[in-house]
């Protein structure tokens, strides 16, 4: 699936950003995914690796997308299941190219999966970034995210902060359905 967008921020110009489904391993997803990881160890001098199972980010369950501006890799994220007795999915390698960041592009990525994940049964989101990390911080908490215990262990938590946000519609219940316990 492909989604077109354009961001006409008078402050940034017009952005026309194309957003397609790919695999966790196609190319342009490696690419940004290494990026991510390389600017990660330079900020805190180590990062989860880039690697990872292609298959945890394949749909229904999952899915990765990658965001294009003039036909190159400029943004991607993904999903993967995180607790599915409680619908709950992880929001994962969330990452922009730095010279377009502040122009609406991982607000595109997260509704995306957002979306996507909702529609596919999916009733909370969590996630976690680092301290350091003001641009991603302001995403998530105006994006609706609000603080939750840690939920990977040997995080430092003078470092990571997690984040959670319910999904479900306005059909489905709303109940606290995920509390993670720090560890």
């Amino acid at each position: 699936m492909t989604t077109r967008a354009s961001d006409t921020n008078p402050r940034h110009g017009s952005t026309d950003i194309e957003i397609v489904e790919r695999d966790y391993d196609h190319p342009d997803a490696v690419e940004l995914v290494r990026a991510l990881f390389d600017e990660q160890v330079e900020r805190y001098g180590y990062a989860d690796p880039a690697d990872a199972d292609p298959r945890t980010y394949q749909p229904p369950d999952g899915l990765f997308i990658v965001a294009y501006q003039a036909g190159g890799p400029v943004a991607c994220g993904g999903y993967r299941p995180y607790a599915p007795d409680t619908a709950t999915i992880e929001i994962k390698k969330m990452y922009t190219v730095p010279h377009l960041r502040d122009h609406g592009i991982g607000k595109m990525i997260i509704t995306y999966l957002e979306g996507h994940a909702r529609r596919h049964g999916a009733r909370w989101a969590i996630l976690e970034t680092g301290v350091r990390n003001h641009g991603a911080l302001a995403l998530y908490q105006h994006g609706g995210y609000e603080p939750t215990d840690r939920y990977v262990p040997g995080r430092d938590p003078a470092i990571n902060r997690a984040f959670i946000k319910e999904l479900a519609s306005a059909e489905q219940p709303r109940t606290r359905a995920l509390r993670t316990n720090a560890r």
